[in-house]
């Protein structure tokens, strides 16, 4: 799969033109969204050196282009069963607060815009964790919107620092 280049693309546009637009992807049978402002680059799916003592959900690192990054499974993530990676699996490489961080999902849908009249608040079933952020309908579908701040806990980014994989 070649590498889908975000950067470029963002810097062109500019960022008022990246508010409200969504990468999507699928996990089972929901649909997720990561605001692309996040995004730096979509890769298919590499080969990943585990590392000892890392959270359950952090497959480990892998190296790209001469970069240490660490990957999180998101079906794992979000207490979905785990698969075997494919041809079809990508890696979604994110940015934010410094930290650069590799998602790996089945796949990824598309580009979206998502208005904010057309995102819900969660309803309170007393969600703790907070990877999600809000509900997007769009058509008939709903979108579940990720909240890059909270993917990983303080505790969790600091391992991530602690091990030096990240700077």
């Amino acid at each position: 799969m070649a590498d889908i280049l975000i950067e470029k693309e963002a810097a062109e546009l500019g960022e008022d033109t990246l508010k409200n637009r969504y990468l999507t992807f699928p996990i089972l049978d929901e649909l997720y969204g990561i605001e692309i402002k996040y995004v730096t680059q979509i890769v298919g799916i590499q080969r990943i050196t585990v590392m000892p003592e890392m959270p359950y959900f952090m497959k480990g690192i892998i190296n790209l282009r001469g970069q240490i990054i660490p990957v999180i499974d998101m079906r794992v993530r979000f207490g979905k069963p785990e698969k075997e990676y494919d041809d079809r699996t990508c890696v979604i490489i994110i940015n934010y607060n410094k930290l650069r961080l590799g998602l790996i999902t089945d796949s990824v849908s598309e580009v979206m815009t998502i208005l904010d009249s057309d995102i819900e608040p969660l309803p309170n079933f007393n969600v703790t964790k907070g990877y999600i952020k809000g509900i997007g309908k769009v058509s008939n579908n709903v979108v579940l919107l990720i909240n890059c701040e909270k993917l990983l806990s303080e505790e969790e980014k600091d391992v991530i620092i602690s091990e030096d994989i990240n700077q």
